[in-house]
């Protein structure tokens, strides 16, 4: 399977009207334009999380290639060729829960208060 979109589009998967949905939201509630200092709550409530098509893919490539037992680094390294950027403790959380659903052998636990 190739490589996703840095932008969460899975070829034929992809959700285009996601874009319009999020623009349409900020034009219903900034009429006049999003005012400086509600700028970085906004930046916040669209922070970037995984899709379940990206979680997926992490898991296959781990499966493929044989990576096991697989640990919280090889997750989190994985994630990041998806997402150009560091991964959130929960996205490595979503892949670890959906790698251990699948049999796979990994080298770390879940987070306190997590199991």
């Amino acid at each position: 399977m190739s490589e996703p979109h840095e932008t969460g589009d899975l070829g034929d998967r992809s959700r285009p009207g996601i874009m319009t949905a999020i623009l349409d939201w900020l034009r219903v509630g900034y009429p006049q334009g999003v005012p400086p200092q509600d700028r970085f709550p906004l930046i916040a409530l669209l922070a970037r999380r995984l899709t379940d098509d990206q979680v997926e893919w992490v898991a296959e490539q781990v499966i493929a290639n044989d990576v096991t037992p697989l640990s919280r680094l090889d997750a989190q390294v994985l994630i990041t060729k998806v997402t150009n950027e560091m991964p959130s403790d929960s996205d490595v959380e979503r892949v670890r829960r959906h790698l251990i659903a699948a049999g796979v052998d990994i080298d770390w636990d879940a987070p306190p208060g997590d199991d």
